[in-house]
């Protein structure tokens, strides 16, 4: 039996309302009510039904710099045994906000969002390299964020 997730079927109302609130998350549902030709209550129903399904998030992004966290990063993980094991041990720290299992050169992309440096040694060496599995890690600091977007649509 496969463990692979299928994708959920959308219909294009569904994936209307998607788009308009990738564009803009705080969007009435009337506003939107209006564009896709449903009640304010049908669309809050199919909101509600994406986000408890895991289709999508309703969240705020936030700049990490204006908030206190001054180093952010991307971890190369380099594992031995079963990567899914590892990554889910990775996906489970708190300062980690971003986890992929990958093929390549590395076998798990961790992003971290951190206060300084120090936090950053202290996470890389007191948390990730001692989880089993983890053969070796290699980090690449942000200096500066060029573009980050959530607006890919429905395809």
């Amino acid at each position: 039996m496969s463990s692979v997730k299928k994708h959920s079927s959308l219909d294009a109302v569904s994936k209307t309302i998607i788009e308009l609130l990738q564009e803009d998350g705080r969007r009435s549902y009337s506003d939107i009510g209006r564009v896709v030709g449903l009640s304010e209550a049908a669309v809050r129903q199919r909101v509600q039904r994406l986000t408890e399904s895991g289709v999508m998030q309703i969240v705020a992004v936030t700049d990490p710099m204006q908030l206190g966290f001054h180093r952010q990063a991307m971890i190369g993980i380099r594992v031995s045994g079963d990567t899914r094991i590892v990554a889910e041990a990775i996906a489970r720290v708190e300062a980690i906000d971003y986890v992929v299992i990958t093929v390549g050169t590395f076998d798990v992309l961790a992003e971290v969002v951190c206060e300084d440096d120090e936090q950053l040694l202290a996470l890389i060496n007191d948390v990730i390299r001692p989880i089993d599995g983890v053969l070796s890690t290699e980090t690449f600091i942000y200096a500066k964020l060029q573009k980050q977007l959530y607006n890919w649509g429905t395809r």
